[in-house]
């Protein structure tokens, strides 16, 4: 999504995206990745923008520290950026601490036309005007100008390393003043289990963790403001309900483990004499027959299935989603546009805002035309 907030004249563009895989193949992915988003800046030509990164380093952080820097380097000093003469760069990266490691990595550029950008220090409890190009990493914790929390363990047990939470920042913008809060919420363990209720143990699990953020953000702390939280809330549409209309004249076979009788597979034909397999259901493979389903009209008929975040209407507002569902995409580059066969696809990634928020984009939006939608979702 794209559009105008904060003044009139002034272009917001916010940006969500799981980057974990561009460390894991950096050569390849991560100068694709880079290209589209340029496109994606150069598109909308925003004056301040924000990009806000999930699994920033991939799965072995401290392996992969060097092509971290690598592309942050890129990011501020591309030809792509050059009209962006202010930045602030936020990255977790102090891997060695489970108590504290989100990976979550939040950049924000403020272009070279835009006047009096302040950002709030939160432990000074003021506005603070914005100046050159300034990096923070390693331990956010003591870092004033945000808010950084790790969720408690107790949250998600049955991950041992989890590395999920959120950051939060405030900025003022054009005497508009409003909170961006990163945020990376818990997973499907197993899409067995995920399927055996509706809702899913898993979205209870989702639906804790946004809450204790949103709580956050509007306590008696510090003033209220408006504020848009974007990042991968793994947001999945309700599995149940998922595999009964994608299965509906198919008949299902349990396959148990022979030691432990435990379900492994569940295996889904269609109930005509051929008997395909329509889909397979195990831990970590949700493999349907026709991808084509998630594709066509933008996966539009399965929006019905997409649920989760209804718990926090009028809490939580949204642009209409009128692009494919955005995980889990293939990490093959010679494949981005197919799904992987591990889960079933879902959008994962969103930018979500508070009714104030919300109220400010549709005023602006009447005033200003807004462009189409696609990946990575942005404002």
């Amino acid at each position: 999504m794209a559009g105008k907030a904060a003044a009139p004249g002034t272009a917001v563009l916010l940006v969500t995206a799981n980057v974990g895989s561009l460390f894991d193949d950096p050569e390849n992915l991560q100068k694709n990745w880079l290209r589209e988003f340029y496109q994606v800046v150069h598109t909308h030509k925003p004056h301040f923008m924000a990009l806000h990164c999930q699994e920033f380093g991939g799965k072995n952080y401290e392996a992969s520290m060097s092509h971290v820097d690598k592309f942050v380097k890129e990011l501020l000093s591309s030809d792509a950026m050059k009209e962006y003469n202010r930045a602030r760069v936020y990255l977790d990266e102090n891997f060695k601490s489970q108590e504290h490691f989100t990976a979550l990595g939040s950049f924000y550029f403020l272009h070279e036309s835009l006047k009096n950008i302040y950002q709030f220090d939160f432990k000074a409890k003021k506005y603070k005007k914005v100046t050159g190009k300034e990096i923070y990493s390693d331990t956010l914790e003591s870092t004033p100008m945000l808010e950084k929390e790790k969720f408690p363990q107790d949250y998600f047990p049955e991950c041992k390393w989890s590395r999920k939470g959120f950051v939060r920042t405030r900025w003022c913008v054009a005497d508009c003043a409003f909170d961006l809060v990163n945020i990376h919420l818990f997973h499907d363990a197993s899409n067995l289990v995920a399927w055996e209720t509706s809702p899913s143990v898993y979205s209870g699990i989702r639906h804790k963790a946004l809450g204790y953020v949103l709580d956050r953000i509007i306590d008696q702390r510090f003033e209220k403001v408006s504020y848009f939280v974007f990042g991968d809330f793994n947001f999945r549409l309700d599995s149940k309900s998922v595999v009964e209309t994608l299965c509906t004249k198919a008949t299902m076979q349990t396959v148990r483990a022979a030691d432990t009788n435990e379900v492994v597979k569940l295996i889904f034909r269609e109930s005509d004499n051929d008997r395909k397999v329509m889909l397979q259901l195990e831990k970590k493979l949700f493999h349907y027959f026709n991808q084509e389903v998630f594709r066509d009209n933008n996966g539009t008929a399965l929006l019905e299935f997409d649920k989760e975040l209804s718990v926090f209407k009028d809490r939580l507002y949204e642009l209409d989603i009128s692009f494919p569902p955005s995980y889990p995409y293939s990490e093959d580059s010679g494949q981005g546009r197919q799904y992987m066969n591990t889960r079933c696809p879902a959008w994962c990634d969103r930018v979500l805002m508070s009714p104030s928020a919300r109220e400010l984009i549709l005023k602006v939006s009447a005033r200003c035309p807004r462009t189409g939608h696609g990946p990575p979702q942005t404002l």
